[in-house]
């Protein structure tokens, strides 16, 4: 198994690199690396830039919008894009319930929709977790009832992210409830205009209203809504959810956030002497990333694999997605530790509104906010301990 770059390789990652400082908005990369919010039309600006190129779907087949990339150059490209400090391509549309609509939809719902999830025309959300059936996600709740050439869907989803700026929510519903409960949900996707929809933000402890309960009250969906057969829909969950959890390990944005980390070290001083200096701290920062380059070798192999398949003619994310996503959250989540660890004081409560408004009051450092929020890691796209358990059942046979 290779786990060098090529000369090729090398080759692509200058292509990649040159573009990035050609067209990446200073002001833009500026927020994305002193950690600050982005708007909706942020986040949709560079979509349809990197979109205009040819490259803001690169897992996809080169027939619907898809660069032709091999695996390793896919990896190469999200390194650089993480490096440079690029806004994040939501993943809603364009790594989730893209590669479904492709897998299990219609013709007509893949000439529909995935040119709109292209060209960033439609924003998704994703609705799948439900007051009490969260890590049980086969117990949810939400009743969608065939009428006629319509679905009438009742019911409530909640940590519904950017649910506020969605246009589209792709959504598991349960249609036959006599039967066991993987057996009678479907997958929908659900126009957020419709009447009968309300979205509530939820405002969580980094003073951000970034995730949503939504309700479902008779909203009415056409039965061509529906993906594939009814009934049949965790098993495209379980499908959409393998390709969640393989991008979660995010090793570029790991390595950027590890310099930046050190950076932030090395300017506090501690008797007289950088914090990166103190033999107790730089172990901490030493361990973390051994523990990076171990997932980035990791991610390599995979990608490897991932490659070698594709050639022949196999592919798709296996057991070794949860692996991922569990060590790649974990690197995560303590990297925002040591951040908040280093900057010490200036960690103490803040306001949201002076983040990026001098005339609201003092700059407010915004690492503590950042190191809240990365707490939900390790629970969306599946929490850790159930990552855990399916690895013990699909890779050890226990």
């Amino acid at each position: 198994m290779e786990l060098n770059y090529t000369a090729a390789d090398e080759a692509f990652r200058a292509e990649i690199r040159t573009w990035l400082n050609a067209h990446l908005p200073a002001d833009l990369q500026a927020k994305v690396l002193g950690h600050r919010r982005l708007s909706k039309q942020e986040f949709l600006s560079w979509h349809k830039t990197v979109a205009a190129k040819g490259w803001v779907a690169p897992g996809w087949p080169v027939e619907w919008g898809g660069t032709g990339w091999t695996p390793t150059q896919k990896h190469i490209f999200d390194e650089e894009c993480a490096g440079a400090g690029t806004p994040q391509i939501m993943p809603f549309g364009i790594a989730m319930v893209g590669p479904v609509i492709m897998r299990f939809g219609n013709e007509g719902q893949k000439r529909h929709y995935l040119p709109r999830i292209l060209d960033g025309t439609d924003w998704w959300c994703q609705g799948y977790s439900e007051p009490g059936s969260g890590s049980d996600l086969a117990s949810l709740k939400t009743r969608a009832e065939r009428r006629g050439d319509k679905y009438i869907v009742n019911g409530q989803k909640t940590w519904t992210t950017l649910a506020q700026h969605a246009d589209m929510i792709f959504c598991l519903v349960r249609t036959d409830p006599e039967v066991k409960k993987q057996e009678g949900i479907s997958f929908l996707l659900i126009n957020m205009k419709s009447p009968g929809i309300t979205v509530r933000p939820i405002v969580t402890m980094d003073e951000d209203a970034e995730v949503n309960e939504v309700f479902f009250d008779n909203v009415e969906v056409p039965v061509e809504n529906l993906i594939g057969e009814e009934n049949k829909g965790w098993t495209y969950a379980k499908y959409l959810l393998g390709h969640e959890r393989t991008g979660i390990a995010r090793v570029g944005g790991s390595k950027r956030e590890l310099a930046f980390l050190k950076s932030v070290a090395a300017e506090q001083q501690v008797d007289g002497k950088s914090l990166m200096q103190d033999m107790r701290f730089a172990s901490k920062v030493a361990d973390l990333e051994i523990e990076l380059m171990a997932l980035e070798m990791t991610v390599l192999r995979v990608v490897s694999a991932e490659s070698h398949a594709a050639a022949q003619g196999k592919g798709g994310p296996g057991p070794e997605a949860s692996l991922l996503k569990v060590k790649g959250t974990e690197v995560q989540q303590r990297l925002t530790e040591l951040m908040v660890e280093a900057i010490g004081p200036r960690a103490l409560p803040f306001h949201v509104d002076r983040f990026d408004d001098p005339a609201k009051g003092e700059a407010i450092d915004p690492l503590a906010a950042y190191y809240f929020n990365y707490r939900k890691t390790s629970i969306y796209g599946g929490s850790n301990e159930i990552q855990k358990n399916i690895m013990t059942q699909m890779i050890l046979g226990l």
